[in-house]
């Protein structure tokens, strides 16, 4: 072929990589083409070429290329070239889309052999661009490592066992999200056979969120050592925690006692979800008590109410995870919701969460990333036996 042709070659061969164009890299890259300028996780032989072109294709947008000069020396055509793109559409060597414009200028050397391209060169104004898939990675393996700590302080708070009542039956269900949050759920053992449930939240992500949780889950075992009381035990760990909360972060509790022999619930809340009881052919109710988040602000007072479990009614206790999750039209997944599955005699416990979290897969799709921890926990007290 004439220089003339070589350089035609290597600019529709720049073209084809530039514009994704497969079929004509296919057809000009020689079967044993080496590519001598790799970045990292690239293959050196034809096929990896042609992958990577496929991924910077999908990866960025408005892709423009402009040719400055272009010599050759026998069998090798040496180009210099610039290119505009936009990271906006997809992962790019492992860096998630920036939105960010990057222009490359590259001196590019191809040998050209038999009208195929034998071997490839360059050299390019990429630092910048390399440099930030190193600070990616570096910070992609940071928040990994935080998320395994936090995800490690959470699991130790959580109980080990789940405490056995007479007639009752309790049924604790957990799924982390990827992104670690603050939900607990906890037991504590009070004299006269009586039961503490505690279920609550701890605002933010990652490790303060999981600390913020680990410390309240604390102060919540010790406060229902001395106090009597649903209210008394929030309001003695709010007291605790106004002081040594970081800023802009409380937790949200609901805390109950069970009197398994007279099958009461006394309970108080510090702005949680509230609980939703089932009862036999009646439509869901919510357990409802006045009570601001722990760790906002001193002096605080909780409201306590109690009620009565008939045998075969029940109590759902959830986290947030649960209602506002979203369907891929930016629906919530919502208290309503869930108050008229629960009116449709679920029934309870470890099947009763299972069956609400197939409701939520229903809901959101199969593709749905799950946004928060979720937290449920059954509280039922047995039918009576003919």
């Amino acid at each position: 072929m004439s220089a003339e042709q070589n350089m035609a070659l290597a600019r529709r061969f720049l073209e084809a990589f530039v514009n994704g164009d497969l079929h004509t890299l296919d057809e000009l890259l020689a079967p044993d083409f080496v590519n001598h300028n790799l970045l990292p996780s690239q293959d050196p032989g034809r096929e990896g070429y042609i992958r990577t072109a496929a991924e910077k294709r999908a990866a960025y947008s408005d892709i423009r290329q402009t040719f400055e000069y272009q010599t050759t020396d026998a069998d090798m055509v040496i180009t210099r070239h610039t290119t505009h793109r936009i990271h906006d559409r997809g992962a790019s060597l492992g860096m998630e889309p920036t939105g960010r414009e990057w222009t490359f200028t590259h001196i590019d050397i191809h040998r050209i052999v038999g009208g195929k391209v034998l071997e490839e060169w360059s050299a390019k104004s990429a630092s910048p661009f390399l440099e930030m898939l190193d600070q990616e990675r570096r910070e992609r393996e940071r928040v990994e490592q935080e998320l395994r700590v936090a995800r490690s302080i959470q699991q130790a708070s959580l109980p080990k066992e789940v405490p056995t009542l007479e007639d009752w039956q309790i049924a604790p269900y957990y799924q982390p999200a990827r992104e670690v949050g603050g939900d607990f759920y906890d037991f504590h053992l009070l004299p006269e056979g009586k039961l503490g449930l505690a279920v609550g939240d701890a605002t933010g992500k990652g490790v303060p969120a999981a600390l913020v949780m680990s410390t309240t889950c604390g102060m919540l075992r010790l406060a229902a050592q001395s106090y009597s009381s649903p209210g008394e035990i929030l309001q003695r760990v709010n007291e605790a925690l106004v002081p040594n909360i970081p800023t802009n972060m409380f937790v949200t509790c609901f805390y109950a006692i069970v009197d398994p022999k007279r099958g009461s619930l006394s309970y108080a809340n510090a702005g949680h979800n509230l609980p939703c009881c089932s009862h036999d052919e009646q439509a869901a109710t919510e357990l409802k008590a006045r009570g601001m988040p722990l760790g906002l602000m001193p002096r605080m007072s909780y409201e306590e109410r109690e009620t009565v479990l008939v045998p075969g009614e029940s109590v759902l206790f959830y986290t947030d995870g649960l209602i506002e999750a979203h369907n891929p039209q930016g629906e919530m997944f919502g208290t309503p919701r869930l108050r008229g599955l629960l009116s449709e005699s679920y029934g309870v416990g470890r099947g009763l969460s299972v069956t609400l979290m197939e409701e939520l897969e229903h809901f959101t799709g199969e593709r749905w990333e799950q946004e928060d921890d979720i937290t449920l926990l059954t509280l039922e007290r047995s039918p009576l036996r003919n």
